[in-house]
Formats: C-alpha cells, sequence, structure tokens
C-alpha cells in the first residue's frame, strides 16, 4: 500500500513498517530485517523506516523503533549516542584564507582523532592532559564521573575502559569535522562523534548480556542481534542507566570538541568571530523515553534524528557532498523522526574495491581534506543520493539551510 507520504509493508505475522523511501532503493536485505523486527511482540503501533535505510546488525540503520516493556542493546547499538554538533559563525566565506592547507592542519592537532599519538599513549585522570586546551575535558569530565563511578560499581568490567581518556575525541570511519558554507557563504562548524570507547563497550556488554538472557529462558529469535532486555529485570535497569549515561557522554564529547576546533580555528583566523549564532547537538543513535499515541514508549532511532515540530535537527551529506540543517514538521506517524545522513549504498569493503584513489581525489574536488587510500571506503559514490533522501522526507523536515563543506577532517 502506497500514499503520497510512505510506503507501508504489511508484514504477516507482525505489525505494519511504513517507509519514507520514495525514489530510494532499499536493499532485500534490509526488508528482511525489518520484517524480523515487526515481529517482535513489544513493538508499538508500527516501524517508521528513513531513506537513508541499510542493513544493519540485527536491525536496519535508518529505522525508529518504539517498544513497550522491553528494549534492544543491539538496535541501539555499540555508537551509542553519536550524533552531530553544529554552529553558525559571524565568519564569512571571504574571512577564509586562500589556503585551507593550515587551518586543516591546526584542527587535526587540536582534536585527537583516528589514530592520532594522542590516542596512543596512555593518559589516567590525573596524568595531565594532551587536550587544547586542557580545561574544557576536566571541567566536562566533572560533570560525568560520579555517574560513571556508580555504574562502575555495578558493572566492574566498565572501569577499564577509555572513558576520561576518549573525552574530546573523534575517533574514526564516518566521524568527521567539517568547515561549511552555507548558501548566503557564512561560515559554520560541524562535527559527528559519539561516546567513543566507553560506549562502544557498555554497548557490547549489554547485547551479550542479552543474548545470555535468551539463552537462559529459551527465547528464539530470528536474529541473535534482536536480543532483548525486559522491563522490570535488574538488566534492563542497569542498561537504562548506563545507556543514559553514554549518550550525556557522547553530546558532552561532541560540546568538548566544538570548543576546541573553534580554538584552532581562531589561531589561524585573527579577525574576532562569534560563534553559535544558530547551534544544534543532536543525537541519531539513541534511545529515550517518548510519547506517542497516547503512550508513554521508548523509542531507539538507530540512524535517525528526532525531529519534532519546530525542532533543529542536522542532516549530513556524504564526504564531498552537502549537508542540511533541517526544521522538524512533527510528523506524527514517523514518531517525529527523519534521516540521520544519505546512508550507506554497500560495505567498506566493496567501496574499497569498486574505487580507485583517483575517484576518491575527483570526488573530494574543491574540499581541503585528506586524499588517501585509507578514506576510498568514504567515498560519496558508497552512499546514497542525498537529494533523493530529502525528496523522500519532505514531509518530515523543511530544510532552514544547505552547506557545503569546504575544510573535513577524518580519522
Amino acid at each position: 500500500m502506497k500514499n503520497e507520504q510512505y510506503e507501508v509493508l504489511n508484514i504477516e505475522g507482525g505489525l505494519p513498517v511504513k517507509m519514507w523511501t520514495h525514489g530510494v532503493p532499499v536493499e532485500a536485505e534490509a526488508k528482511q530485517q525489518l520484517s524480523n523486527m515487526a515481529k517482535m511482540p513489544f513493538i508499538y503501533k508500527h516501524i517508521a523506516v528513513m531513506p537513508d535505510v541499510h542493513v544493519g546488525k540485527g536491525s536496519t540503520i535508518g529505522s525508529v523503533i518504539p517498544t513497550l516493556g522491553a528494549i534492544i542493546p543491539a538496535a541501539v547499538g555499540v555508537d551509542i549516542g553519536c550524533g552531530m554538533m553544529a554552529a553558525k559563525t559571524t565568519l564569512t566565506a571571504n574571512d577564509l584564507p586562500d589556503n585551507l592547507g593550515p587551518l586543516r592542519s591546526a584542527i587535526e592537532k587540536a582534536v585527537p582523532h583516528g589514530s592520532s599519538p594522542q590516542l596512543r599513549g596512555k593518559r589516567g585522570r590525573d596524568e595531565g592532559s594532551w587536550h587544547t586546551p586542557p580545561q574544557p575535558v576536566d571541567v566536562a569530565w566533572a560533570t560525568l564521573h560520579e555517574e560513571f563511578d556508580a555504574i562502575c560499581a555495578k558493572t566492574p568490567k566498565l572501569k577499564n575502559t577509555n572513558n576520561y581518556r576518549h573525552l574530546g575525541t573523534l575517533g574514526s570511519g564516518n566521524h568527521f569535522i567539517e568547515i561549511c558554507l552555507d548558501e548566503a557563504g557564512a561560515v559554520w562548524f560541524m562535527l559527528h562523534s559519539g561516546s567513543r570507547g566507553v560506549g562502544n563497550a557498555i554497548g557490547t556488554y549489554f547485547i551479550e548480556l542479552a543474548k545470555k538472557d535468551m539463552r537462559t529462558h529459551f527465547i528464539n529469535l530470528p536474529d541473535q542481534d534482536l536480543a532483548y532486555l525486559a522491563e522490570g529485570t535488574q538488566h534492563y535497569n542497569d542498561y537504562i542507566e548506563a545507556v543514559g549515561w553514554a549518550q550525556k557522554f557522547a553530546r558532552t564529547n561532541r560540546e568538548v570538541m566544538m570548543h576546541n576546533l573553534i580554538a584552532a580555528v581562531r589561531s589561524v583566523i585573527t579577525k574576532p568571530f562569534e560563534t553559535h549564532v544558530e547551534a544544534v547537538n543532536c543525537h541519531h543513535n539513541y534511545v529515550q523515553q517518548e510519547r506517542h499515541f497516547g503512550k508513554d514508549v521508548l523509542i531507539t532511532r538507530k540512524g535517525a534524528v528526532s525531529a519534532r515540530e519546530g525542532e533543529l535537527g542536522i542532516i549530513p551529506g556524504s564526504m564531498g557532498a552537502k549537508s542540511f540543517i533541517v526544521r522538524g514538521r512533527g510528523n506524527a506517524e514517523s514518531f517525529n523522526s527523519c534521516s540521520h545522513g544519505a546512508g550507506r549504498t554497500m560495505s567498506r569493503t566493496e567501496a574499497k574495491r569498486r574505487f580507485t584513489l583517483a575517484d576518491q581525489v575527483k570526488a573530494t574536488e574543491g574540499v581541503e581534506c585528506r586524499k588517501d587510500a585509507n578514506v576510498i571506503d568514504e567515498i560519496p559514490m558508497a552512499y546514497k543520493d542525498i537529494d533523493a533522501v530529502m525528496l523522500a522526507q519532505r514531509e518530515l523536515v523543511d530544510v532552514v539551510h544547505v552547506l557545503k563543506q569546504v575544510v573535513c577532517v577524518k580519522g
């Protein structure tokens, strides 16, 4: 069944799947994952699917999963709280230097990323900081460590993780920092990251715990990564506490990086400028309680962004493509959600097999960024057409600004 907004997949033995994917291809494997999810007994009303949907671990990336009485840790994933932050500045395109290389170098020095030397060395809470400057990291950690210590008292193996040490760091893969220009030539700072090593450890621990619970209670699942924690159990309560903290860590991590990014730009551009003229900090891999259709439910957005009426969000394109600052339209059927990006069309391995370094250089022409074999997996052609993705979700968001990157830092 189709309507002007979305296509409905009616799943035998399950609830409907509503897909905002008109004009965007959806792989058969993704549809199978959606079918598996729709048959879980605790899904509420329907599953909402965003136009950037693609195969994930257990459940598709680019989906909104409402649940009553249970939570699926693998649906939230291991990059808990991953998301975007963007800040509009008073700088314009004319204020940027002709040679953007030193600007990229300053950012790379200020924000540890990928396999930066800073990330390879040991660093505990009291060992001094390699961050620039150190104060924001310590101030931020002071808001996080007491709750983390309480979580570690229940789950000691989480203590020896990259927690404090990863605060204010970017990571690798599709995480990035960008300097962008909007349609009027205003300069924006934008970055993408999450809860880093400690979030990965929390996610992995509870995913395995949920699988163990399924085996203990002889519960058969269509996919073991749909293992869930039932409300009212200690494991459920512990996960809700830990995942909430990881989401707080992720948001704080982006704020610290933005602080250091701004300082790096000021070290290169001496003209005084203001930031946060407009600012957004939003998760796109997370879970929280919300009220929908008259009920309080858990909403897991696995590669999706909250788009309540009037709420600002960020939908990035791929490396070398444009990105969007959007305003939510409060579409109830989507559980007030929109896509989190363009969405991959192929695996990283397939991208490296199919494309060459010359392809990467051509695809990122005009962008000051890494142009080497290690970032071919992030080539724009490995992602869906962002314009088609935006067209498919025109009933979910309105575009406020279109951003084009001129500097891109990747791990």
